[in-house]
């Protein structure tokens, strides 16, 4: 007997060999057949969906539970265009912290806004003896008060409060750690909103260390919720690369670095596991700190690397040595050619044909790039999301020659490189819906066309969100497509997004959304 059975269903499975079904029969968490094997079988629960359209779960490989739970949490800035306004939301932010010395943590920072920074000298005249500290919306810079520059190292980097990526890391690690109690409930929120948008499994970009990590013991949080029936939805981790440690393994083994016990990418089961380690080479273009080739438009600077290139180069080899998927963090032209010199490198050196290695962002990719990234077959995560939000400022920044380059979908398929959708959530909106929509119309909130011979068709950006990313998640033998035998992770919505106009497609109704097999949009707990 079936534990479930959906009929009357606009089944797309994204299967190739079976692209549309009618039924699709469910028992114990997997789906076990389609229409004729299933549909004369009896089920617990048959569920008509008239007419609605099935799709496998939304995969996004790419996001920030913790810190898009926190920031729910947090006071936030964002709409605020004027200085002045600013200074009073932290002022009112600050009467609620009782103890001097408190900290006051402020999101939704952009200083594009406001068209310039903030300063410590303005955070301090509305401080009153607390530490405050406003996160960058990028998670790539910050603005502190004197309170907190009192606490840092001389040697660390500032203008006048604003600190980014690695000195930012430095302020970070002051306010460290999180409870884990505090990251959980965190999570469980962010799951939440995941699985209303219809995303069933994720990959948790950088835990334990670098720009994005909360706590030393940040994985505890995860299991804490695993073991309290809270996680809303499948979890992949990605250890920060900073958490490898130099190991004395046996000559033969290769392993320069690893985590402790020699933990590597797969480790885990169905619900949470270990994914690839996260590598940062350079920063963000909200922040202006992406690492390019040539300088932002109208401005000098090219950005930034991380670290000394040459030991970005060798941790990534270190990485890819032990036994790792590598998820390389390179937003600007010049980080991927690090990132594209650095996997050739460790490929010659020992051979994995499938590492599955791929680049987070991939937000400027020249012409030229595009054959290196298909000749080591790594995948390209992109945040399509991300021109529909910020795609004037980015095109506005790149100039007219580079504006096309950015987050690409059709040159990277044209090359035969596995193109993954994503949101880095909480940075800007995370319905994979509306980045869906993006790929397709390649227009901004504005609607300003932002390199328009790069849109892709419908089923192509559905296969980014499904197909592929559990390509790149390493979950295609159990998800992306609804086969028997694959888990029942499933979104059902109002309307079929090959059939609507593309401008409807972010609007299209998350009906449902199943994990293994049940319903959880509504019932809050599965």
């Amino acid at each position: 007997m079936l534990c479930t059975r959906l009929t009357n269903a606009n089944v797309l499975t994204m299967d190739p060999d079976r692209p549309v079904a009618h039924d699709l029969g469910i028992w114990r968490g997997r789906i076990v057949g389609l229409d004729e094997a299933v549909a004369s079988l009896p089920a617990r629960e048959v569920v008509d969906l008239q007419g609605a359209t099935v799709l496998p779960g939304f995969i996004d490989s790419h996001v920030h539970l913790s810190w898009t739970g926190l920031k729910a949490r947090t006071p936030s800035i964002a709409g605020l265009t004027r200085i002045e306004d600013v200074l009073a939301a932290v002022e009112d932010a600050v009467s609620r912290k009782c103890a001097a010395g408190a900290w006051v943590s402020i999101g939704g920072y952009d200083q594009r806004a406001l068209g310039r920074h903030l300063t410590a000298t303005e955070l301090d005249r509305v401080g009153n003896g607390r530490r405050i500290f406003l996160m960058h919306d990028s998670g790539h810079a910050c603005v502190v008060n004197s309170a907190v520059l009192d606490m840092l190292p001389a040697d660390v980097p500032h203008a006048d409060g604003l600190l980014v990526e690695s000195a930012m890391g430095a302020v970070r690690r002051l306010r460290l750690p999180y409870s884990q109690a505090e990251l959980a409930d965190a999570i469980e929120h962010a799951g939440r909103v995941c699985l209303s948008e219809g995303v069933t499994a994720c990959a948790e970009a950088g835990i334990g260390g670098g720009l994005f990590g909360h706590s030393p013991v940040e994985l505890g949080a995860y299991q804490l919720l695993r073991d309290e029936g809270r996680l809303p939805l499948r979890v992949q981790l990605m250890p920060g690369g900073e958490t490898l440690k130099q190991v004395g393994a046996h000559e033969y083994d290769g392993i320069p670095r690893a985590l402790d016990l020699g933990l590597r990418t797969g480790f885990g089961d169905d619900w949470l596991s270990v994914g690839a380690l996260k590598i940062y080479t350079d920063g963000g273009m909200m922040a202006r700190t992406a690492a390019l080739t040539e300088p932002y438009e109208g401005m000098d600077t090219t950005g930034q690397l991380q670290d000394d290139p040459d030991r970005l180069t060798r941790l990534i080899v270190d990485g890819h040595l032990g036994g790792w998927q590598l998820a390389v963090h390179a937003i600007g032209d010049r980080a991927a050619d690090l990132a594209l010199d650095a996997l050739e490198r460790a490929q010659k050196l020992r051979s994995r044909p499938d590492a599955r290695h791929r680049v987070e962002h991939a937000g400027l990719i020249r012409p030229d790039q595009l054959p290196r990234f298909a000749r080591l077959g790594v995948s390209a995560v992109v945040q399509p999301t991300f021109l529909h939000s910020f795609g004037d400022d980015y095109a506005q920044v790149m100039g007219e020659k580079r504006a096309p380059w950015m987050y690409r979908g059709r040159g990277f398929l044209d090359h035969g490189v596995t193109l993954v959708g994503s949101s880095d959530r909480p940075v800007t909106d995370g319905a994979p819906l509306r980045a869906i929509q993006f790929m397709v119309e390649r227009a901004s909130a504005s609607g300003r066309a932002i390199g328009p011979d790069e849109a892709v068709t419908v089923e192509e950006a559905l296969r980014a969100y499904t197909v592929a990313g559990a390509y790149a998640c390493r979950w295609d033998d159990s998800a992306g497509s609804l086969a028997p035998g694959k888990r029942a992770d499933l979104v059902v919505l109002g309307d079929d997004p090959r059939r609507v106009d593309p401008s409807r497609i972010s609007g299209i109704e998350v009906l449902s959304t199943f994990v293994d097999g049940h319903e959880a949009t509504e019932a809050g707990k599965l």
